[in-house]
């Protein structure tokens, strides 16, 4: 015998190549376990990044609503104050978000950002527009 046999009958040879294959294996599943670590990690971040904003978004609007509810309580009173729909309507989208933010598309999220967004800037417009009333009709 010319070749030195293992007691599984594996050659010297082949046995190497066994272990190189086994090692490029090992490597290559590192890899991929490590990559697909970094994705779940970069998706994590970027939904704390997007239920942060949703929360800073809800926070500016509630800031927003309260000064509006102190203007307007001032000039009209207290029994007509149309924020404390507004008031609910931003409760809900906290309970909302309380509820669903782990599990929600990114895209709802930004959806709901959006709209907080968009509901402030209205409401400044709204009482802009009032301030311009009020300097018009002192005049």
């Amino acid at each position: 015998m010319a070749m030195s046999v293992f007691a599984e009958g594996f050659s010297l040879p082949q046995t190497c190549r066994m272990q190189e294959t086994l090692l490029l294996l090992l490597v290559i599943s590192a890899v991929v376990a490590v990559a697909m670590a970094w994705r779940i990690r970069q998706r994590s971040h970027a939904r704390r990044h997007a239920i942060r904003a949703v929360l800073d978004a809800a926070d500016a609007l509630e800031a927003r609503l309260r000064a509006a509810r102190e203007e307007i309580e001032a000039v009209a009173g207290d029994h007509e104050n149309p924020v404390r729909g507004a008031m609910q309507d931003l409760l809900r989208q906290r309970l909302w978000l309380q509820e669903h933010a782990i599990t929600a598309e990114m895209a709802k999220l930004a959806s709901v950002r959006e709209s907080l967004d968009a509901a402030r800037m209205s409401l400044e417009q709204q009482l802009q527009r009032i301030a311009r009333a009020r300097v018009g009709g002192a005049a």
